[in-house]
C-alpha cells in the first residue's frame, strides 16, 4: 500500500490514499494541496469514511473548493480546486 500522487494533465492531479486511516488521508491531501497552484484541481481517492469530515473542514478553513463528491464501492472520489 503506497500513496499514489501523479499529474494527470496540466492543472489536474490525482492523489490516491485508499487503504489509509485518519489522519493520513487529510495529512497527505494538505501536503499535496500546498504544492499546487491556485486553480489546479486535485482528484482525491480514499476509502476511510471518517477522513471525509476532516478533509471538508480543512478545505473550508483554507478556502479550497470541494466541488464534486462521488462514492462507489466504498471508495470516495472527491475533486478539490485549490484556492
Amino acid at each position: 500500500m503506497a500513496v499514489k500522487f501523479e499529474k494527470v494533465a496540466d492543472g489536474d492531479y490525482l492523489l490516491d490514499v485508499t487503504g489509509y486511516v485518519c489522519p493520513h488521508p487529510q495529512m497527505y491531501t494538505k501536503k499535496v494541496l500546498g504544492k499546487l497552484e491556485s486553480g489546479d484541481v486535485l482528484t482525491l481517492l480514499f476509502d476511510n469514511p471518517s477522513s471525509g469530515e476532516s478533509i471538508i473542514a480543512m478545505c473550508d478553513s483554507e478556502g479550497n473548493d470541494l466541488f464534486q463528491r462521488t462514492e462507489e464501492g466504498g471508495t470516495s472520489q472527491w475533486k478539490i480546486r485549490k484556492a
